[in-house]
């Protein structure tokens, strides 16, 4: 991988260390959550916003501007009529999965306290790839179409499948899920990580099921935080 001679200019640990060598690209406020909003795919510059509420503009270009010539992040334009720029990950960029997927795990033990309502859609998806627990779904087979409502971007859909211990999750609802979850990410955490009842939220209307009336109950117990997680779970 060639970076490009600005970036070698730029403040560095100048040490030869991979961790050091690594943090002197990714390392900047921001690079790795924007590197976090793009693991499921491409996104234009609108819904990373939406995704990241707390960043500037200015800061946004900057950084994506450094993973493209870093060759983390490939910008290209969508044919017509869409005609917008999206961002995604090259094959490079999508190797940082698993050091997002580690950091989650080790970050959410944190005793700061962060508020639900302030995670994205993307966040929740990789909390829940890292507190997904195997055993719990032994011999488990069933597919899940989630709906989020609320965020900036409007509804965020994704398709989950569990698979004899095994749990994968892309973007886009295939409306043909065994059960289709519509709710708000705070809802879904409350009930996730925190012990919400579910008939809280579905005599509220935060959640509304198709498919088996025990769907959900049986999805949420498949995730699990640590004992010694405190706060909410972030990614």
């Amino acid at each position: 991988m060639t970076v490009a001679p600005e970036h070698r200019a730029k403040r560095s640990y100048h040490d030869a260390c991979g961790a050091a060598r690594a943090l002197d690209l990714v390392g900047e406020r921001w690079t790795l959550l924007v590197v976090r909003e793009l693991l499921l795919g491409p996104k234009r510059f609108t819904d990373l916003r939406a995704g990241l509420p707390g960043i500037s503009p200015n800061v946004l270009s900057q950084r994506l501007e450094e993973l493209v010539q870093i060759g983390v992040v490939h910008k290209r334009k969508l044919p017509p009529p869409v005609s917008a720029a999206v961002y995604d990950l090259t094959d490079w960029g999508r190797e940082l999965d698993e050091v997002i997927v580690a950091l989650n795990r080790w970050g959410a033990r944190t005793p700061n306290i962060y508020n639900c309502s302030d995670m994205s859609t993307d966040s929740l998806v990789v909390t829940l790839r890292t507190f997904f627990q195997p055993e719990q779904a032994a011999g488990v087979h069933a597919d899940y179409d989630l709906y989020f409502t609320g965020s900036d971007s409007g509804t965020d859909e994704f398709h989950a499948v569990v698979s004899d211990g095994a749990f994968t999750i892309s973007r886009g609802a295939t409306g043909t899920g065994t059960t289709a979850i519509h709710t708000t990410v705070p809802a879904f955490i409350a009930i996730t990580f925190h012990g919400r009842p579910l008939a809280d939220t579905l005599t509220t209307g935060e959640t509304k099921i198709s498919g088996p009336p025990d769907a959900l109950a049986k999805f949420v117990s498949f995730f699990e935080l640590p004992p010694e997680c405190k706060g909410t779970p972030t990614a």
